[in-house]
């Protein structure tokens, strides 16, 4: 006969001490700020400027024009600190920030972000204006630092109203908001890009989204119907930094054909009608994140008719799909070339994870209580007030995966799927499984091994950042 496999500890007794899940704000705080801590370190700590010179002729630009001061000085070979975080496409989210749009092709980043990074850089108070470039890196660092750390807290909420209070409810409300900390986007969280910002909007509007569903089923309707709306203003906002955000109205969608059938099955008629309304109102939010740019767009580019660009004559005038296919050959299959496999190699491990997590939730319903809270494998999900919220952001996720692998640069999947919860819960529901078999023993170390891989790659990654090296 062989051996019982040895009985394993619980996951959380592997924890540092200072990572106390019943002081979870604390403890994620200390945890985001010590890592992102490294992260900076390592980032600022990479020599020269890497092989691209960008960021290094971006205080000599004046009033955004393409024409700059480019020679071989001296103060060439060092950078501040603050540009040491703009790289790639921080580049035009910078630029965009202090002349805003001046080019084409910079329609395909967001306004908004750089907006917001303007107006926090005039609260800081450096002196000559050729410093003017540093200081709207510093406060979009700043941004997007202080956006990861409140949507790690976000994370945190949201996984509350899913999975409850209780022993193991606490514990992977926990590990995924430090999953959250710790996930593959790394410096791309840290540097002046949308990711944390559209993170932030994203798991705030499900939070509030999930709440909005509590607070239905408790018969606050007015609250309900209120928060609603606020959700489809933050999905609007998520969409306004990111257009992947216009995904998060699948869940208005769905809510939308849900109160469709009851009011088409005449269960409560009066109140699904309202509901619907709210919900539609909600969507049309949703979708003015992504027309309103396009409108401002065709406004500027598309009024001239002796001067019309391709795009202005199309059935849908888009000035987003247009730059991204002329600009970045971003299409259908557009990527899917020899030269790329290296990307997609890199891409798999994350590819993998959201696909499998977007099937898990149909398992993992089955395995959790009718509160959402322990996971027991006996029990059932059946009416926990946002328990559909499971379902519904798997579509979303899934519908993201396919798309990454079509249509996007299918590297960037490692840090678009920062702003999507349903992988962490995945990875914190197989560490915490309660079942002490070899089955669950081997979960457990897989997820550990998960979390080490991103560590590394996360580590890895800041250094390539920092000099300016792919891939990005």
């Amino acid at each position: 006969m062989s051996p019982a496999p040895a009985k394993s500890k619980p996951f959380a007794s592997g924890l540092p001490s200072f990572l106390d899940p019943s002081r979870p704000v604390r403890s994620l705080s200390i945890s985001f700020w010590v890592w992102k801590a490294i992260l900076f370190v390592v980032i600022i700590s990479c020599p020269g400027l890497g092989y691209d010179t960008s960021a290094s002729l971006l205080p000599f630009q004046h009033n955004g024009s393409a024409e700059v001061i480019s020679f071989a000085g001296t103060k060439h070979a060092s950078l501040p600190i603050a540009l040491k975080f703009v790289r790639w496409d921080s580049i035009y989210f910078v630029h965009i920030a202090q002349y805003g749009y001046l080019f084409e092709q910079e329609w395909a980043f967001s306004y908004v972000y750089g907006s917001l990074a303007n107006h926090l850089s005039s609260l800081l108070s450096l002196a000559d204006d050729s410093s003017r470039v540093t200081q709207v890196a510093v406060a979009a660092v700043a941004l997007s630092h202080v956006s990861h750390y409140l949507s790690v807290l976000a994370l945190y909420w949201l996984s509350v109203n899913i999975f409850g209070r209780n022993t193991q409810g606490t514990l992977i409300c926990f590990l995924s908001a430090a999953l959250h900390i710790v996930c593959p986007g790394g410096a791309f969280l840290s540097a002046p890009y949308g990711e944390s910002l559209f993170s932030f909007l994203n798991i705030t509007g499900y939070y509030i989204y999930s709440s909005s569903c509590i607070d239905l089923s408790s018969n606050k309707r007015l609250l309900s119907h209120g928060k609603l709306l606020l959700a489809g203003c933050l999905f609007a906002a998520a969409t306004s930094i990111r257009s992947n955000g216009i995904l998060s109205g699948v869940l208005l969608a769905y809510d939308a054909m849900w109160q469709a059938y009851k009011v088409i099955s005449r269960r409560s008629v009066c109140s699904a009608i309202v509901r619907l309304g709210f919900t539609v109102i909600s969507g049309c939010i949703v979708a003015l994140g992504l027309l309103i740019p396009q409108y401002l767009a065709y406004i500027s580019y598309c009024l001239d008719k002796d001067n019309l660009r391709p795009w202005c004559q199309s059935l849908v005038p888009s000035i987003y799909g247009w730059v991204q296919s002329h600009y970045w050959g971003v299409g259908f299959l557009g990527y899917w070339t020899v030269p790329n496999i290296p990307l997609f190699l890199l891409a798999t491990p994350m590819l993998l994870i959201l696909f499998l997590s977007s099937f898990w939730v149909f398992k993992a319903k089955s395995s959790l209580t009718s509160s959402g809270a322990a996971l027991k494998t006996s029990s059932t999900l059946s009416s926990s007030p946002a328990s559909s919220l499971l379902t519904q952001l798997a579509i979303v996720q899934f519908i993201l995966t396919v798309m990454a692998v079509t249509s996007y640069h299918v590297q960037i999947v490692n840090r678009i799927s920062s702003g999507y919860p349903l992988w962490y819960w995945y990875l914190a529901w197989h560490a915490l499984k309660s079942s002490d078999s070899t089955q669950s023993f081997t979960s457990r170390t897989r997820v550990l091994f998960v979390v080490q891989i991103m560590v590394a790659y996360a580590l890895v990654q800041a250094v390539l950042f920092g000099s300016f090296l792919p891939p990005a």
